[in-house]
């Protein structure tokens, strides 16, 4: 693991209004992701996670605080970034409905120009994660859990800088978690960085370093029991 970051956050505030309520999703949040780490961001549902996770992709802007991108993204914007810097795999998943399983996965090498090693590279990981069966089928034709292991797959096509994914296992059996997680280790081997937000505990022994949120604030660490 490199001393450098590849992003790192000082500071980060968000702020939501609920009628007269303040929400403080995110409390003066300090972070640094290195190369070749795999990240687990952990607490309970409204701690904060899925906040932070859009703050540093760039769909939500902090209230105040940083964000510096490091190395090769030094002086980029999030909503600069390319597949093949920066990739998401959000909750909601966001498949395209009108294109099938194996064009949702290798989009991003339509839209970076790089078709022939997307094409080649999607059928690898669709093959790596069970759905390489379901490449001519449309989302709505496969299960849940399926269209996850599709999203996570185009999100690994271009090998990016970095990948946060928000659950990216909620709808997977202990067996294809495992599976996902050997891809996101096969990932930051090569020197790239995921941090991965998850309420299940048995996905912790998969991270390299764990952070906790609670409130808004942002921990190292496991959270302590709860007795």
């Amino acid at each position: 693991m490199s001393d450098a970051s590849v992003v790192s956050g000082h500071g980060l505030t968000k702020t939501y209004r609920r009628n007269a309520e303040a929400v403080h999703a995110l409390r003066d949040v300090d972070l640094s992701l290195h190369p070749g780490e795999l990240v687990a961001l952990v607490g309970p549902s409204g701690s904060g996670k899925s906040t932070l996770l859009n703050v540093l992709c760039g769909w939500e802007r902090a209230d105040s605080g940083a964000l510096t991108w490091g190395g090769a993204l030094a002086g980029r914007r999030a909503d600069e970034l390319t597949w093949t810097e920066l990739a998401l795999i959000p909750q909601a998943l966001g498949l395209l409905d009108d294109l099938t399983m194996g064009e949702n996965v290798s989009l991003p090498g339509r839209l970076t120009g790089q078709k022939v090693h997307g094409r080649k590279a999607a059928t690898d990981l669709m093959t790596a994660v069970g759905i390489d069966h379901l490449a001519d089928r449309y989302p709505k034709q496969a299960s849940l859990g399926e269209q996850q292991r599709c999203c996570v797959s185009r999100a690994l096509l271009l090998s990016p800088k970095i990948v946060l994914a928000d659950e990216p296992t909620a709808h997977q059996d202990a067996r294809w978690t495992e599976i996902i997680f050997t891809a996101f280790r096969q990932l930051v081997r090569g020197g790239s960085v995921c941090l991965i937000a998850t309420h299940n505990p048995e996905t912790w022994e998969y991270a390299d370093r764990i952070l906790s949120m609670h409130d808004g604030e942002l921990r190292e660490g496991a959270p302590a029991p709860v007795h």
